[in-house]
């Protein structure tokens, strides 16, 4: 059975400010090191339930993050960038069973999480569908777009609960809860056993009902902080420039809309 990892940093248990995310800074190093744990825990918990291919995206800021070496050794990992439409999901494809997503964190415009966010802080708003949408949200739709279920997600509990909105099947690890700029969270090594203990039942069921619900179309509606960009991104091929600060895409291909996604909102 082969398994994908896409792995982010804030919804890593305990932490709460953007200098614990970026290297060189407070604490990153401590957070980093609880990213590593916490990914290895998801792998360790596979391992045990018979999982024996694992791949695992480091798909935080530089994409380099997570020490190789608290990984097991049945472990392959996508350090760095892949320069291509599936970012954070760069290197799942069909051959794949099963997905997990490891220190994810609530959407742009939530209080979820003091750090909420979709794919960057250039922006005000993100939404697919007109409904406020996480990172999660995406790669979740990228891997049905393969065919591949969604067995379990770990991050903070607003994004917890809003996964459990679209399938309640899929197994959903809480360890941080934000609080205006602050966060709550299990002790680390409590949260890194939480985290094998759940990936290890969840890739023991039955995966046809682990599936993430593909909708027959999609539009991606953006917002930026600067009206410059979605003036720029209006010019993208098919795109709309909606207001000033607006721009929208919308396909029933779901690649396309990646597409239009890696040039306008990450480019």
């Amino acid at each position: 059975m082969k398994l994908f990892i896409s792995a982010d940093i804030e919804g890593t248990t305990g932490i709460c400010h953007w200098d614990e995310t970026e290297k060189g800074r407070d604490l990153y190093q401590h957070f980093a090191a609880q990213m590593s744990r916490e990914v290895a825990a998801a792998c360790q918990g596979a391992s045990e339930a018979g999982w024996t291919d694992i791949l695992v995206k480091d798909a935080h800021d530089s994409a380099r993050n997570i020490d190789p070496d608290q990984l097991p050794e049945n472990v392959r990992i996508f350090r760095g960038w892949g320069a291509d439409p599936l970012c954070m999901m760069a290197g799942l494809d069909k051959s794949f069973d099963g997905v997990v997503f490891t220190g994810y964190h609530s959407n742009v415009g939530s209080d979820n999480n003091p750090l909420a966010h979709t794919m960057n802080t250039r922006l005000y708003s993100f939404t697919i569908n007109g409904e406020p949408a996480p990172e999660l949200y995406i790669n979740s739709l990228i891997a049905s777009y393969f065919g591949v279920p969604v067995y379990c997600v770990t991050g903070d509990r607003g994004l917890c609960d809003w996964m459990k909105t679209k399938n309640l099947n899929t197994v959903t690890v809480p360890v941080i809860e934000g609080f205006g700029a602050g966060s709550i969270s299990p002790q680390p090594a409590a949260a890194v056993k939480m985290i094998r203990d759940a990936v290890h039942a969840a890739l023991q069921m039955p995966g046809e009902s682990f599936m993430f619900p593909m909708p027959e179309s999609v539009e991606m509606r953006v917002s930026f902080q600067e009206h410059q960009r979605a003036r720029k991104g209006g010019f993208y091929p098919g795109a709309k420039k909606i207001d000033p600060r607006t721009v929208s895409f919308e396909s029933r291909d779901f690649m396309d809309v990646l597409k239009f996604m890696m040039f306008v909102v990450n480019g």
